[in-house]
Formats: structure tokens, sequence, C-alpha cells
């Protein structure tokens, strides 16, 4: 993610890596399962909050060339959120 910009001029974020692109994708299509086929409860979303960051440290492992390290944490973080929706 680049961030261009200066104090006068109004900052302007792009999304320009693909793991920004996956990542926010896989992070959007969590919080609408866990509105859509949880149950709501705090527990529920500790939980998924280990997909949330799992889901960060993969973008920035992805940004900084790390590739397949990126993809792997992608697939276990949304293989946790999953399992852990699926459990409800």
């Amino acid at each position: 993610m680049k961030i261009r910009g200066s104090p006068r001029i109004p900052v302007v974020v792009t999304m320009q890596e693909p793991f920004d692109i996956l990542t926010v994708f896989c992070f959007l299509t969590m919080a609408v399962a866990f509105f859509v086929w949880s149950d709501r409860e705090s527990r529920t979303v500790l939980r998924l909050a280990l997909s949330a960051i799992a889901f960060a440290v993969a973008n920035q492992l992805g940004n900084n060339g790390w590739p397949l390290l990126a993809l792997v944490l992608t697939g276990a973080g949304a293989a946790h959120a999953f399992l852990t929706l699926r459990s409800r």
C-alpha cells in the first residue's frame, strides 16, 4: 500500500500489491461470514481475531518479498476462520 500526499494535499491510499487485495478480500469475507453464520458472541470475535492477525502479517510478508510464506499464512488464517465459524 502506498500513501501519497503532503500536509496540504489530501492523502491518497492505493492498493497496488496483490497481497493487499487478497488479504483485504479474506478479511471482508470473514467479517461478512461472522455476521451471517455465527452466533455473534464475543468469544467468536476473539477467535476470529487470530485469523485477522494472520491476514495482516501475511500482507506484510507478501509485500516484503516472502510470497510463499504469505500464501501459507493466508490459507491457515482462512482455514482457522472457516473452522471457527463451522463449529458454531
